[in-house]
């Protein structure tokens, strides 16, 4: 795989780097296949760990994956759209969240902490909000292009599991957006309760959102247009992060909602386009169960979360870890000397 990666300077070679993706590396997969079926366990018998550890080995290239070197990045951005009301939290907090992860007092933090992992904070546009997607497209194609390639910049070649993240408050908004516009069904079917909405305030987000598809809709031609018209400045970052992490050859944590509706473009210019990524949880934020239906993503958990900040990637990495930790580290039958292996 590349130790580099050439950022795209147009929307054409952009959907170039999201269409022509490279494939899994299917002859370590098999070896980490035979390797499986001679452990000291039935086949089987430990269910999606067997699969995670496939799965990170045929992306990274190798059939002894490895989870030593893990990424957490957070992609803080802010959003026109919360001038509509859609959020009880004003703007600042975002800034003030971010200044809450250098200083180790966030829920990620933490988490990152007791996962032995790397956290970093990227702050996409200096912060700078998007605009407001109901009266115009969030971002021209000159920032939508620097928000994905700032996300690509940030994904470390070498890495062997990065789990992304972000914080943007007002963000569930241009989420469902997104979700709306690339698989129907409005703002009624995706908007939820974010940070602490009641049943009206849900009721308007959902109109916003709608009002925001009326307006671009001649305009929501492919999936990147989507992004670049009803999305957010760390959603497009999130996605420049996976697209580089696909072409280094790096597995991907995805989080919830928010992380999964950045993504969810890939996956609809490539059938293959997610295929790297791996659906950490499902959060409780409304909307995020039925678009992991429409991904075809399984979470590993399902615990109630509906932070954001990579919370549920976080979370999972002891999964990951304890998956390859079992295919590399179990004794084979011949070497335990127990009856049953080949």
């Amino acid at each position: 795989m590349p130790s580099r990666l050439s950022l795209p300077c147009d929307m054409r070679a952009l959907h170039a780097l999201c269409r022509d993706l490279p494939p899994p590396d299917m002859v370590a997969d098999a070896a980490i296949a035979r390797h499986d079926s001679q452990l000291t366990k039935p086949p089987g018998s430990l269910g999606q760990l067997e699969s995670l550890a496939r799965w990170a080995g045929r992306w990274q290239r190798t059939d002894r994956p490895r989870a030593e070197r893990v990424d957490i990045i957070v992609f803080a951005g802010n959003h026109g759209v919360t001038a509509q009301g859609v959020t009880p939290w004003p703007s600042d907090v975002t800034r003030q969240m971010v200044m809450n992860f250098r200083n180790g007092g966030a829920a990620i933090n933490q988490i990152a902490r007791v996962a032995s992992a790397r956290l970093r904070v990227v702050e996409v546009m200096d912060l700078r909000p998007t605009a407001d997607f109901t009266q115009a497209p969030a971002m021209d194609e000159a920032s939508f292009l620097h928000a994905v390639t700032t996300g690509m910049q940030a994904v470390r070649p070498g890495t062997d599991l990065l789990c992304l993240g972000e914080m943007g408050i007002g963000n569930t908004t241009p989420a469902a957006a997104m979700a709306a516009a690339l698989f129907g069904g409005g703002g009624d079917r995706w908007a939820g309760r974010g940070t602490g909405l009641d049943e009206d305030g849900v009721r308007h987000k959902a109109q916003v959102i709608d009002r925001a598809l009326a307006r671009h809709a001649a305009a929501l031609t492919d999936p990147l247009a989507i992004a670049r018209h009803v999305g957010g400045h760390e959603l497009a970052a999130m996605m420049g992060a996976t697209i580089a992490a696909r072409h280094l050859g790096i597995p991907v944590l995805v989080d919830g909602y928010i992380c999964t509706a950045a993504v969810a473009p890939l996956y609809l210019l490539n059938p293959q386009g997610l295929a790297h990524t791996w659906l950490a949880h499902c959060s409780a934020e409304g909307g995020h169960a039925d678009l992991a239906r429409e991904l075809g993503m399984r979470p590993l958990l399902d615990l109630d979360l509906r932070l954001g900040e990579g919370s549920g990637a976080g979370l999972a990495i002891p999964l990951v870890r304890a998956a390859i930790g079992c295919l590399c580290g179990m004794a084979t039958f011949a070497q335990a000397g127990v009856g049953g292996g080949e």
